[in-house]
């Protein structure tokens, strides 16, 4: 009852969607979100479905368009869409998969597919639904076959336009404006997809042109995830060769690469029929397990490993890894629309017999390479236990002392994480500054001491013996390593606010690789924070500005008719009292945040490893090729 009313709920209260009407309704239930990620998604539905097609060995071309009017198109030579007309719907087989969802060519035992990349036959139905416009062509049996549709709907029948001696299917969309918060793609986004797509299906040419900047790319890699693997090590210094295997077993075809570097970081990508699986799976746990398992055998039976040591654990052998584990099968069981785990169970054992027995045999085959790799595997070992030896003093100082946060932290007095920010500052000074200017209840401030340790080029025991990088673990609450529960954490904001200059820049470079290398899921889960100081305060009397860029500066200027103002620069956050930085930088009714994502987990890690890892030549060469399109640089 409310206001005295009381509220009908029968049957008429219950509403049914017809047709694609529910996926505009609840969008995010099949793609993820409406923001960037989900707009993109729209394109990976309809080239998968060609990837479906070049699996099958009935496509050997993908070509993706994005043009200047906001569209995208994907066009294959595989065998075109069936366009005759459907028993059951009563609509050409093109219009019904078009429009119905649950539909397609991957369902049962007459499917057009042994193995394809579609679980739920939603993909090119829901692309259509979020779609104001969606263009088909379909190119088979001689003829040119087309129809259009608005936002799921067909504007009209299906007609032939012409003749061709070409075979395929063409999709070409312009996504919703009404749907998403925006409609405009993003070039290295789709480029990054694609050739991750031919590194999977070798042999396939996938071409990429945008017409927007008339850059284009093509892509063919005959080695398949074995380039994959030699492109991810770019740069690095490897440690032996590269492992590949490929067998068909009674679960599906299951292909593994693998190959080592001197770095402290793994990387391991899964897939599931070219389908990126970011939250792993069972192929994964198979992929580990018989990992762990063979290098520990390996090392017990050539005496690399004594009767009186430890069996090498899972992180031991994954320290410095590169890894691809694709598998194939024909009825794959996904969790969610957007596939990001693998749930068949069946693919764990056969993934880890499989592999286990083909990894095995390579190290026993090439037996400089297996003493390489187990020597990797036992630093990484040694180096474990001094850290769990540092990683406990932290922890006792920590908890067996009172939960004794570090003296330069000034905490606020919220006890309420999700309303509590900590402000990671760049020195005394600002530090001062910032304590003074802050909301005490609220926003709590670390002051840190010059250039942090670069975590790139270190592993966990040296890290927790940095004082600064100690004094920001026990501020977060999370631990670090093994005992990292994000339950612990004390502040959903954490903001990171260094000088507008070359150190401060280089400083907040140094953070973000602690919180990317170390605190991954803080960052995915949206808490880490770039604070934007203002590069100018702009005064005329008693009119004051504070400009965040020089393009803003410009503009703010031409404001000021017949009138000279005095224009300041700020070089350091400390130049501000208190008051400004708390009206310019810190309140939150009126500043600027840039939040930090990932994006594309691939490029960060290289982008992260080419500037703060231990090769000097990629870091010179991003130099040469970036250092024109800095601006506001001070020497």
């Amino acid at each position: 009852m409310a206001d005295g009313v009381v509220q009908q709920y029968g049957a008429d209260q219950i509403q049914v969607l017809e047709g694609l009407s529910a996926v505009r309704k609840r969008p995010g239930m099949y793609i993820g979100s409406t923001d960037v990620t989900g707009l993109h998604h729209l394109i990976w539905e309809v080239v998968d479905n060609s990837i479906d097609e070049a699996m099958a060995g009935f496509c050997e071309n993908i070509d993706v368009v994005i043009y200047k009017d906001g569209s995208c198109s994907v066009e294959d030579d595989g065998r075109g869409i069936p366009v005759d007309k459907h028993k059951k719907t009563g609509k050409s087989a093109l219009e019904t998969v078009m429009t119905v969802l649950h539909s397609g060519g991957k369902f049962g035992e007459g499917g057009g597919y042994k193995v394809s990349g579609g679980l739920h036959g939603v993909g090119i139905s829901v692309v259509n639904a979020l779609s104001k416009k969606t263009v088909v062509e379909v190119y088979r049996d001689g003829k040119i076959y087309t129809q259009e549709y608005r936002r799921g709907d067909a504007g009209a029948d299906l007609k032939v336009i012409g003749k061709t001696e070409k075979r395929g299917t063409k999709v070409t969309f312009y996504p919703d404006e009404q749907i998403f918060d925006t409609v405009e793609f993003n070039y290295k986004t789709v480029l990054n997809r694609v050739r991750q797509q031919a590194y999977l299906t070798k042999g396939i040419t996938i071409s990429l042109f945008d017409e927007r900047s008339d850059q284009r790319y093509r892509f063919y890699f005959e080695g398949g995830i074995r380039s994959y693997v030699q492109h991810l090590n770019k740069g690095k210094e490897t440690i032996g060769g590269i492992v590949y295997l490929e067998k068909e077993a009674p679960e599906g075809m299951i292909e593994v690469s693998l190959q080592y570097n001197n770095t402290f970081q793994e990387t391991i990508y899964t897939f599931a029929n070219n389908i990126h699986t970011i939250d792993g799976g069972s192929h994964l746990t198979g992929f580990k397990a018989a990992l762990t398992r063979t290098i520990n055998n390996y090392a017990r039976k050539n005496e690399m490993l004594k009767e009186k040591d430890d069996n090498l654990i899972a992180d031991d052998v994954r320290e410095g890894l590169t890894a691809i584990v694709s598998v194939k099968l024909s009825e794959p069981q996904f969790e969610g629309q957007t596939k990001g785990k693998l749930g068949n169970a069946e693919m764990r054992t056969a993934v880890e017999t499989v592999f286990g027995d083909a990894f095995a045999e390579y190290l026993e085959e090439h037996p400089a390479d297996g003493r390489a790799i187990v020597g990797k595997c036992t630093l990484a070992a040694r180096a474990r236990m001094a850290a769990r030896a540092a990683r406990d003093t932290v922890l006792r100082k920590g908890f067996l002392e009172g939960m004794t946060l570090p003296g330069k932290l000034a905490d606020c007095s919220s006890r309420e994480p999700a309303e509590s920010e900590l402000f990671i500052v760049e020195g005394d000074s600002a530090g001062g500054s910032a304590k003074q200017g802050r909301n005490r209840e609220i926003q709590a401030i670390l002051p840190l001491r010059g250039k942090i340790l670069n975590v790139e080029q270190a592993r966990l025991d040296k890290i927790l013996a940095n004082t600064e990088v100690k004094n920001l673990i026990i501020a977060l609450g999370v631990g670090i390593g093994e005992s990292f529960d994000m339950e612990r954490l004390r502040y959903h904001k954490v903001v990171i606010m260094t000088d507008a200059d070359v150190d401060g820049a280089h400083i907040r470079t140094l953070i973000l690789t602690l919180f990317y290398r170390h605190f991954k899921q803080l960052i995915e889960q949206g808490f880490i924070y770039i604070a934007q100081p203002p590069l100018y305060k702009i005064a005329s009397g008693k009119n004051v500005q504070y400009v965040y860029s020089d393009e803003e500066k410009e503009e703010t200027l031409k404001t000021f008719k017949g009138m000279k103002p005095g224009i300041q620069r700020y070089k350091g956050l400390g130049e501000m009292n208190p008051d400004q930085l708390w009206e310019t930088t810190m309140d939150p009714a009126r500043r600027v945040m840039l939040r930090v994502s990932i994006e594309d987990a691939e490029k960060a890690d290289q982008v992260f490893d080419t500037l703060m890892g231990s090769e000097v030549m990629p870091r010179k060469k991003f130099i040469q090729a970036y250092a024109k399109r800095v601006k506001n640089l001070d020497i």
